[in-house]
């Protein structure tokens, strides 16, 4: 009995006909018929019984099918495991993220990623996380990283990490105690990611916070980077807010001092990919690593790993 035998025979039953199953299997007719003699040889029992001019399956026939559907399955599944695998070797990953994955994961996932598969390319693109989730909805990158919310219509969302998100200042008197939004909404507050103001997911919960106090939240600066907006906070030009990631990073400047909000706040990072859409074995691998990465460091974070979504 081989792989052969097994699939003319289930085609053959699916057909009802040899000939039928032949032409399917672009075959000879005598030479699906003779693998199947073959097989019934090996079993001993007759596996189909002529009706006009087609065939049906004996009971040994019937009993077999199952069996053979399963063997063949399991091929069919082990095939494009190697498959997975083989094709990692080439190609080309792309991944989008938004601006401050850099404190998080960026370095250690290009890092691992490279040394496992040294014959990909690898295309992170750092962007605000409205547009990550607009280019993986238009298919222009396969998955990204975003902070919540974000527009979810056609995509697939993951939430994998949450942060607290911090006031941070230069002022020690600012950070003496937890603040709220009404004394954001008093405070000189440089916000990032410029560009797209109206989307961003921090500035979309701080606007809801400050609306439920019945205030509004307007920076003095807008710059696009988190970076440059560190750099004018240690200036004393005005206050910043962060993830607490970002306060435990070498990069965060000396001179600067953070506190929680009154009522705490968090970003939750998500994994977003293109609903109904089958990932590239390159892509795929780096996600499962990004995962990976991301459950580790949310053992140590105030928020932790973040709950599936409802």
């Amino acid at each position: 009995m081989n792989l052969q035998q097994l699939a003319y025979f289930r085609e053959a039953v699916t057909q009802q006909s040899f000939s039928a199953a032949a032409k399917t299997l672009h075959l000879a007719q005598p030479s699906l018929s003779e693998q199947i003699r073959r097989l019934e040889g090996e079993l001993g029992v007759p596996l189909f019984l002529r009706v006009g001019r087609g065939v049906v399956p004996t009971e040994a026939g019937r009993a077999l099918l199952p069996h053979a559907e399963r063997v063949l399955a399991e091929v069919e599944a082990a095939r494009e495991a190697v498959r997975g695998v083989r094709d990692v070797r080439a190609g080309t990953a792309s991944f989008g993220t938004f601006s401050t994955a850099v404190y998080y994961l960026l370095a250690d996932l290009a890092e691992a990623f490279t040394e496992r598969y040294p014959g990909v390319r690898l295309r992170i693109v750092g962007l605000n996380s409205s547009a990550v989730a607009d280019d993986v909805r238009a298919g222009r990158l396969e998955a990204g990283l975003v902070v919540l919310p974000v527009d979810a219509e056609g995509l697939d969302v993951q939430p994998a990490l949450r942060d607290e998100l911090l006031y941070v200042s230069a002022e020690p008197h600012r950070v003496r105690r937890p603040v709220t939004a009404l004394e954001l909404a008093r405070r000189p507050m440089i916000f990032t990611d410029a560009s797209h103001a109206a989307d961003d997911p921090t500035r979309l919960q701080i606007s809801a916070r400050a609306q439920e106090a019945g205030v509004a939240v307007e920076p003095i600066v807008e710059v696009e980077y988190l970076s440059a907006a560190l750099e004018l906070a240690a200036r004393g030009v005005g206050d910043v807010l962060v993830p607490s990631v970002v306060t435990r990073n070498r990069r965060f400047p000396p001179g600067l001092h953070s506190v929680r909000f009154a009522e705490r706040v968090y970003d939750t990072f998500a994994f977003v990919t293109r609903r109904g859409a089958t990932l590239s074995p390159a892509t795929a691998a780096l996600l499962e690593l990004a995962e990976g990465l991301l459950q580790g460091l949310g053992e140590g974070l105030p928020g932790g790993v973040a709950p599936p979504e409802s």
